[in-house]
């Protein structure tokens, strides 16, 4: 069985995105990949859980921790529909991620502007994956957030 790439690990985090937005939270999914199998599935949760670091990426990386019984992702990729912002991606460091695929670019609150050298150095970046896709649902949800106003 051939590997699966990054378009379909990536609709795997759309769906975890859309399942956000369904919500009525920010519509950003993630999934974390493990020798090719999918060790863990969400999205944000800060308005269900009333905390402002409930970010997908955070939520993903406790439950592969969890899954994996340890603390380090180095053999792991983790899918974003959305550039991590600076908390994320600091976490995203410390456990040591070994790849991290995301969809659209935040130039407001990424990373990549705010705090570039937040990830582990020998983290692998690759941006760009669906990134119409993903962008289109964070635009969506903001139109609409701003149309109920």
């Amino acid at each position: 069985m051939a590997p699966m790439d990054d378009t379909h690990y990536m609709r795997l985090a759309i769906a975890e995105a859309k399942a956000a937005r369904d919500e009525d939270e920010v519509p950003v999914g993630a999934v974390v990949v493990c020798n090719g199998k999918v060790i863990a599935k969400t999205h944000n949760q800060t308005q269900r859980l009333h905390d402002v670091t409930a970010h997908a990426e955070m939520l993903a990386v406790t439950a592969a921790a969890i899954w994996l019984g340890g603390k380090y992702l180095t053999d792991c990729t983790i899918y974003v529909t959305v550039e991590p912002c600076p908390m994320c991606a600091g976490a995203l460091g410390w456990a040591q991620v070994g790849k991290l695929v995301y969809g659209t670019d935040d130039p407001k609150r990424g990373y990549a502007h705010i705090a570039p050298a937040a990830l582990h150095p020998k983290t692998e970046v690759v941006c760009g994956v669906l990134s119409d896709e993903c962008s289109a649902l964070v635009k969506e949800y903001f139109k609409m957030k701003r149309s109920r106003k």
